[in-house]
Order: structure tokens, then sequence, then C-alpha cells
């Protein structure tokens, strides 16, 4: 039988279109993967400040409850999801996986580009993952309310929705270039019924002692995280959140990679390259990790690529060290890749991306060799997530762009070697509340950030002596 032209052209069309691979609702996982169990050197310990030994579950107790310091610890290599948890997930989880056909045309590239999205979860990221697991613990152990810094405010929004969701207050510190440059994250976590400080604030002593020495300071996630902590320490009945960075929310978010080595079965492909943008480390952990225990056991050969911001390049630039979480040094020691807890990133729009150090355990695996880093200017990434909007029809969030450049990139490289690729990123949220960076690139406003050497080089001057 012949086919009309029309309809020759609407098959190979509908061949163009992106591919999902749903899984059925049952199908969330009941467990999160814990990397712990199966790395091949410990981690090295977090370090009480004060006496430089190891801290122990008193030391976190009067910032988390019991629950998420026995996870922070835990080597247990499957952490069972409390149904109560499963039951909230269920409104977006599992979150799809799509194959990114009109990119790969776009691209003109041998490579088979998939991305799993996260930005279909009521706050707009992936979040959502580890604040309502973070928010539920709370509750079981009687905590009142929750103070938390937000970067971007996909955390803060995240975490203001879970505390709605299990009747907490909620109290975020937004770094001030982000409260200033996204009054729409700020309206929705009011919306959810958080209270939000630009940070620093006048509120805490931490916040007003930089503010003293640095009126004009655009703030940092650093900062944030120093109020936050003060405050959760001064009122038994609050405690603190973390959005990324910790051990317990990287586990929290491994969701996503458990559900994509599903969804990549389904699609009879295996991931060559998976791809992940990292400020602090949650969104990548949670694509990368369970893939990170396959490769551990011979299970995958893939490289795993952590993507940051050529302005706060903790990774490809920051020493392994111990150093403090925080500006004020409020926090444990923990060694991590750090550009030194005292500097402050310039104020890219990739709010989220804008963290002195690297979650320890993502620092840990890049210096065992199991995965690789590098960097995107701002204007690369942006120039990516526009590329990817026009051929995919998702707009991509600031930070989630470092991760399609990365992937961009890496499908360019497949078409120069002429040989096929199969490419796996995380798109890890929505730029629907991100529309003034996006007026203003292309209006031609942003720019790019050199690599601050001098700033970083001061701030690595202070770093503790430990070692």
């Amino acid at each position: 039988m012949r086919h009309s032209r029309p309809q020759l052209c609407a098959a190979k069309m509908l061949r163009m279109n992106p591919i999902q691979f749903p899984l059925p609702q049952e199908r969330i996982p009941r467990t999160w993967y814990n990397l712990l169990a199966d790395l091949p050197e410990p981690m090295a310990p977090p370090l009480h400040p004060g006496t430089l030994q190891p801290i122990g579950p008193e030391d976190l107790a009067p910032l988390f409850p019991m629950a998420l310091i026995q996870q922070e610890v835990s080597t247990q290599r499957e952490i069972e999801i409390p149904d109560p948890v499963r039951q909230v997930y269920a409104q977006w989880r599992p979150s799809p996986l799509f194959r990114a056909r009109r990119l790969e045309k776009a691209l003109d590239t041998p490579a088979k580009i998939y991305y799993k999205y996260e930005g279909v979860s009521p706050a707009g990221s992936h979040k959502p993952n580890t604040a309502v697991a973070q928010a539920y613990y709370n509750k079981v152990e009687g905590t009142k309310r929750l103070a938390t810094e937000t970067g971007a405010g996909q955390w803060g929004s995240s975490l203001a929705m879970a505390c709605a969701f299990f009747g907490l207050e909620c109290k975020v510190y937004m770094v001030r270039v982000s409260y200033n440059q996204k009054p729409y994250r700020r309206a929705l976590m009011e919306a959810f019924g958080a209270t939000v400080a630009a940070s620093p604030s006048t509120e805490t002593e931490c916040g007003r002692a930089i503010l003293a020495e640095h009126p004009d300071t655009p703030g940092s996630l650093g900062i944030a995280i120093s109020e936050a902590v003060e405050v959760a320490a001064k009122d038994p009945e609050t405690k603190y959140a973390l959005g990324s960075v910790l051990n317990h929310v990287l586990l929290h978010q491994t969701v996503i990679g458990l559900e994509a080595i599903e969804q990549m079965a389904m699609a009879g492909d295996e991931p060559d390259v998976i791809v992940g943008c990292t400020g602090g480390g949650s969104n990548f952990a949670g694509l990368a990790f369970p893939y990170l225990g396959r490769k551990i056991h011979g299970q995958s050969k893939a490289r795993v690529v952590a993507v940051e911001p050529a302005a706060c390049p903790s990774l490809t630039k920051g020493p392994f060290r111990y150093d403090f979480g925080d500006t004020s040094h409020l926090t444990p020691l923990v060694k991590m890749h750090t550009l030194g807890s005292t500097f402050i990133p310039p104020g890219i729009h990739a709010g989220g991306l804008r963290y002195h150090g690297m979650a320890p355990l993502v620092s840990h695996v890049l210096e065992l060799g199991l995965i690789e880093a590098t960097t995107v200017q701002q204007l690369d990434a942006f120039a990516a997530g526009i590329q990817f909007a026009r051929a995919e029809g998702i707009l991509p969030a600031p930070e989630a762009n470092h991760a399609v450049a990365a992937a961009i990139r890496e499908a360019l490289a497949a078409k120069a070697e002429g040989r096929e690729r199969t490419i796996l990123f995380n798109l890890s949220g929505h730029g629907h509340f991100d529309m003034q960076s996006y007026i203003d690139y292309q209006a031609g406003k942003l720019e790019n950030f050199e690599y601050p050497a001098e700033e970083i080089a001061m701030a690595l001057a202070g770093l503790p002596s430990v070692e």
C-alpha cells in the first residue's frame, strides 16, 4: 500500500517526537539506595569544630531528628521509604523519562539523548524528594517548625510545601541576590505558608555581623545556612533542614536514579554517559548514585559527569579539604572540595549552584575516580537552555541548563567522532519562575564570570588547620 506525501511526513514527524517511558505508580521505589554501603573506601568523618574529633549523634541532635541522624551515618544499602512519604511522592512520581529525538535531530548527532524530568513535581524541581521526607521525620519526632536556607528558591518552596503537608511552620533565609532576582519563587514559598527573609538579615547575630562588615553583600548559601542553623540551635522546638550536601539528603534523591534504571531498561538502552548539574550535589547524586552502585559492582561502564558553573567551580578548582559548611562556622567540619567557607560567588542566575563546597560524598567519589567534573559558563548554559526549549518544549531552570549544556557537548563529541553514544541527564527543574533571567539573557544583559582566583585564594587561606 502506497502512502501519500502528507502521511509520510506525518509519520516522520512522529518519529522525531520525544518518547516517554512511563512507570506505573506502584513502581515508585520502596527503598532509597545508600551508596555508603558500596564504597571501596570509607569517607572521612565529620569533625567537631572545637575538639577536631569525629562528631557523634548527640552533637547533631539540636539540629536534626534522630531518624535523619541515623540515615546520615548508616551503611545499610537499602533504607525503607515510609508509606506517608511514598503517598506524597505519588502526586508526581514516578517522574517521566524522555528520549529527546527533536534535540538529537537539531544537533544532527548519532547520539541518543535521554532526560529524566523532575520538573513535574508541585514545586517544579527534584527538591521535594527530600523535603517531604525531612518534614515527615521531623513531624514524627515532635518538631514544631523548620528553619532553612535557599539559593534559587527551589529548595525553599519545596520545604514550604512539605511543611504545609505535615503541619509544620517554615522559616526560609533566601540568599539576597536570588531574593531580588526571583520574586515569584519567594511568592510561592509564602503561598505555602512559609516566612521568607533576605539573607543576610537583621534577624540573626551572624546576619547582623555580616551586614555590618559588608552592607552591600549579595549573600551566599554559606551565610544563609549560618542564619538558619543559628535559629534552630537557639530554639528547642525548631530543627534545621538542608536541601543538599548531607548524606541523608542525597539518599532521599536516589528515587530518581532507581526509577531511571527501570525506565532505561524499558527503552532497551543503557547509558554510556550520565550527566547532572552540581551545586551542593543533590540532584546529581539522585540520578548518579544508583548507577555508581552498579558501576562498582561491574554492572555499568558509564562515565558519570558532574557539571558546575565556571563562576563557582568547587569540584574542578577547589581542594579536597576539611572546611565549614557555613560562613559563620557554626557547622561541623566536613571533608569536601571547597572554595573556602567565606567565599561569596558572583551573582549568577543559577542561584542553586552558588555554594562554596560540594557534598562530601560527591567529593569523595570524585577522589576515588568514579566520576569526573567539568564547568559551563553562564552564557553557554542559557544558550543550551534556549536550544533545548525550542526542540523539546521544556524551559529548564538556570541550574538545569548546565546539565543540558554538558549533554549537548557530549552529543556533539559523538558527532565529531562519528559514533553512537547514549547520554542520560537529569533535568532537575523547570524555569517558569526564572523568566527574568531569560529576559535578561535575550536582552544581552547577562555576562560570563571568570574564575575569581584572588577571592578564592583569600577564602582558602582561612581553611581550618586539620591535616
